[in-house]
């Protein structure tokens, strides 16, 4: 029998073309000990078809909710109108903008029934073509992520945990960033689950790949003067030494590894910039090319 209840919050800004999609995934997830009580989709400031495809889904599944901001707030401003939503105990928090594996709730939430746990991240693959210079960024991103997380804790985009606060800093543009330090500071673990996949979408140009980077860092520079804390991603000496440990020898490979190293180090110093400059970062633009997750409508 189920026996921890958890919400799953979805935050959305026109995303139409998978909202349906990530909707679905949810309410078909294989539960044993888990069991999904609400899902709850904030659609934020939305002009395109999103609040009617969710409407759909209210209509015919009582599990299935619908919060309307007028207009858009930002991440964390969704965020924290689902916290103040729900009473369950545990939740689950997602970006319309991904694919979950039928077994990634199950797989994340289940660490809970250890006491001790108060935080869990699943694992995003990309689903871009490693063979263009773009898909191999997102999945050599992705891969050092992963291997980062197996040595030391680091949240993105799908997490679930303990529902012991009832906001976060409001202006902030790393969520995941934002929930580590509280959870932490109440004395819990924090766990990486390799096993809950959810799939994503990396951007297919440079202008979108510098967007992301620049905000998540600056968002990062912002966590740790504000909360005192640096997610393991901060260093950058970690992640160089992990990425020589597992460099790609093959000529183009290689090559297109230095070539991301390049962008991620102007990303950062772009990101530094805007820290710097005051730049709010907290309703960010739309990195469009990361919204088309049709590759795996059959995941």
């Amino acid at each position: 029998m189920s026996s921890l209840e958890c919400a799953v919050g979805i935050m959305a800004h026109n995303e139409a073309a998978n909202i349906d999609r990530i909707v679905r995934r949810m309410l078909e997830q294989e539960l044993r000990t888990v069991s999904i009580r609400e899902i709850v989709v904030v659609a934020s400031g939305c002009t395109d078809g999103t609040e009617d495809i969710v409407r759909q889904w209210v209509e015919r599944d009582d599990r299935v909710r619908l919060l309307v901001q007028a207009r858009r707030e930002g991440k964390a401003s969704g965020i924290n109108l689902f916290l103040g939503q729900t009473t369950l105990p545990l939740v689950v928090l997602s970006s319309a903008d991904l694919l979950p594996e039928t077994t990634a709730v199950e797989a994340l939430v289940a660490p809970f029934e250890d006491p001790e746990i108060g935080m869990t991240s699943c694992r995003p693959v990309p689903v871009n073509n490693p063979d263009t210079f773009q898909g191999f960024a997102a999945h050599l991103l992705w891969d050092l992520h992963h291997r980062i997380n197996l040595a030391s804790f680091k949240a993105g985009e799908m997490t679930a945990f303990r529902k012991i606060f009832e906001r976060i800093p409001h202006n902030t543009a790393v969520d995941e960033a934002s929930v580590e330090p509280v959870v932490r500071g109440q004395g819990y673990q924090v766990r990486y689950v390799p096993d809950a996949v959810v799939y994503n979408k990396g951007p297919d140009t440079t202008e979108d790949f510098l967007r992301q980077r620049r905000r998540i860092y600056a968002g990062h520079l912002a966590v740790r003067d504000t909360l005192g804390y640096a997610v393991s991603t901060m260093s950058g000496m970690r992640v160089l030494w992990i990425l020589l440990r597992n460099l790609d020898w093959r000529p183009r490979q290689f090559l297109w590894t230095w070539c991301v190293v390049v962008l991620e180090v102007y990303g950062r110093f772009l990101g530094w910039r805007d820290y710097r400059a005051k730049r709010d970062h907290s309703v960010w633009e739309v990195a469009k090319t990361t919204k088309d997750l049709r590759a795996k409508d059959d995941a």
